[in-house]
C-alpha cells in the first residue's frame, strides 16, 4: 500500500502531536475497515477477527494481538505468527522457569529477590544473565516452549545470547495467559506484582514507557524489549534506577561454565554480531516491542512486536510504536463494540 503523507518519510526525525494525531486517526480507520468488513477466523483461533495489511509507518515491520480475557478470544490480531528476536520479552520465560523451579516450598533467596525484581521492572541484563546461566541458557526456552505449546518460540543459536531466542506476538500472549490462569497464585503474584511496577527508566537508561504506556491509561503491567539502540542512550532517562548487586559474585553460577558467565556479565545484549544458525529471525533490524496487560484486573493481553530499519533513532522508533499501538487498541475497542 502507498504511504500516506501524515508519516514521516525515510530521514526524518521529528513528528509534530498534530501530525501523531492525523497517523493514529489514518491507522485506526484503515485497519478497522479491514477489521469490520473483511472478518475472518484464522487459523490459530476460531471465532477472532483477522485483519488485512494496515497502512503503517515508513519501513516498519510489525505484528500484534489484543486478547480479551473476558471473552477468552482474539479481539483484533495481525500476522500474530511472524517471528521476531525476542529481545528482553524472553525475560518472561526466564523468570517463569525460574519461578517454577522452587517447587511447592516457593522461598526465594534473598539474592536472587535481589535480581528478580530489577530484571522484571527494570529490565536488567545483568540479572537476566544470572538467571540464564542459573537455569541452565537454552534449555530454559525449550522447557518453557514444550510446557507452555509455543509453537514458535525457539531457543537462540548462541547459548550466550538469551536476546536472539525466538518469539512470535501469539506465543507471547500464550505466556501471559499461562501466568495469569494457569502458573500458581505465587508465581503469578511475583511477576505480575513486579510488572505493575515497572519503572519508566529501563537499567540500562533508556526510557521503557512507550507503546502501552503512551497509548494507554493505567493501571497496565508492562514488559518491554528493545535491541538495536546500541548499548545506552545519548541522553540517559531520569531518574536512573539503583543497580542490583553484581550477581555474578555468586560462585555457583561459575561452576561449570565461568568463561560464558563471565562474558555474559560484562556485556550487554544489544550490539551483538548475527549468529550464522538458529531461527530464522532478523538480527540485523532495531527491535522494539511493547507487551503487558490492561486493566484492573489484566483483562486485555496487548502485544505488539516491531522491526525497524538499522539505524533509526530511539525517540522515533518509540513514537511509532506508540502509534502503532494507540491505533490497534482503539481498533480493539471498536470491533468489541460492534460485536456488543
Amino acid at each position: 500500500m502507498p504511504v500516506p503523507a501524515c508519516y514521516e518519510k525515510s530521514g526524518s526525525r521529528r513528528m509534530s502531536r498534530s501530525v501523531l494525531t492525523v497517523g493514529i486517526a489514518a491507522i485506526a480507520a484503515t485497519i478497522t475497515t479491514f477489521a469490520l468488513a473483511t472478518p475472518r477466523a484464522p487459523a490459530e483461533s476460531t471465532g477472532s477477527v483477522g485483519i488485512d495489511p494496515p497502512i503503517l509507518p515508513f519501513g516498519i515491520e510489525t505484528s500484534f494481538v489484543v486478547f480479551d480475557r473476558t471473552t477468552a478470544e482474539p479481539t483484533v490480531k495481525f500476522d500474530s505468527h511472524k517471528q521476531f528476536r525476542s529481545a528482553s520479552i524472553v525475560k518472561l520465560l526466564i523468570a517463569l522457569d525460574y519461578l517454577e523451579g522452587l517447587g511447592e516450598d516457593f522461598s526465594i533467596p534473598p539474592e536472587d529477590l535481589a535480581q528478580l525484581q530489577p530484571m522484571l521492572r527494570s529490565s536488567d541484563d545483568t540479572a537476566a544473565s544470572y538467571f540464564w546461566v542459573k537455569g541452565g541458557f537454552a534449555a530454559i526456552v525449550e522447557r518453557m516452549a514444550t510446557k507452555l505449546d509455543l509453537t514458535d518460540t525457539a531457543p537462540p543459536a548462541d547459548r550466550a545470547i538469551w536476546g536472539y531466542t525466538a518469539i512470535s506476538a501469539s506465543d507471547v500472549v500464550k505466556i501471559y495467559r499461562y501466568i495469569l490462569d494457569d502458573a500458581s497464585p505465587q508465581v503469578r503474584s511475583v511477576i505480575m506484582d513486579n510488572l505493575h511496577q515497572s519503572t519508566k527508566c529501563g537499567n540500562d537508561g533508556f526510557d521503557q514507557y512507550f507503546g502501552i504506556p503512551e497509548a494507554a491509561p493505567p493501571p497496565w503491567a508492562i514488559k518491554q524489549g528493545w535491541s538495536g539502540f546500541g548499548d545506552a542512550p545519548s541522553i540517559p532517562c531520569s531518574p536512573a534506577n539503583p543497580l542490583p548487586p553484581d550477581p555474578f559474585d555468586e560462585p555457583e553460577v561459575h561452576d561449570g561454565d565461568a568463561e560464558i558467565a563471565d562474558g555474559l556479565a560484562g556485556s550487554s545484549q544489544d550490539g551483538q554480531e548475527p549468529t550464522p544458525a538458529g531461527p530464522d529471525i532478523d538480527l540485523t533490524k532495531a527491535a522494539m516491542h511493547t507487551t503487558g496487560t490492561l486493566g484492573e484486573n489484566n483483562d486485555k493481553i496487548v502485544v505488539v512486536l516491531t522491526l525497524e530499519p538499522a539505524g533509526i533513532s530511539w525517540n522515533e522508533s518509540a513514537r511509532r510504536i506508540s502509534l502503532i499501538t494507540e491505533g490497534v487498541l482503539a481498533v480493539s475497542s471498536l470491533v468489541i463494540s460492534a460485536s456488543d
